[in-house]
């Protein structure tokens, strides 16, 4: 079974006490289910057409596990304090 990884890119933060209590709840949640985070923070450079926003990178055992991660409880309460506060696009994709 392949890996899987968890690729989260913020586009803009709007809330930074939002995006803080998000943080302090989902890493918890996001371990818990088997997830590895690998990278956090601000890009060290980009290109093309990226921005200069925060990025996160999680590994998990398989798709399935980062799926239900997302979906877990846990993970749901983080998301909610998350409350809008900012805007991201996550990608979950298969190690090759």
């Amino acid at each position: 079974m392949a890996k899987a990884y968890w690729v989260a890119t913020y586009r803009a933060v709007s809330n930074p006490n939002a995006l803080a209590a998000y943080a302090k709840l989902s890493a918890p949640a996001i371990t818990a289910a088997g997830g590895r985070i690998l990278a956090r923070g601000m890009p060290a450079h980009t290109y093309e057409a990226g921005l200069m926003q925060r990025t996160v990178v999680i590994e998990f055992d398989s798709v399935a596990q980062a799926m239900a991660a997302h979906d877990s409880p846990a993970y749901q309460e983080a998301l909610a304090a998350l409350a809008g506060g900012a805007e991201r696009d996550i990608r979950i994709v298969e190690a090759v």
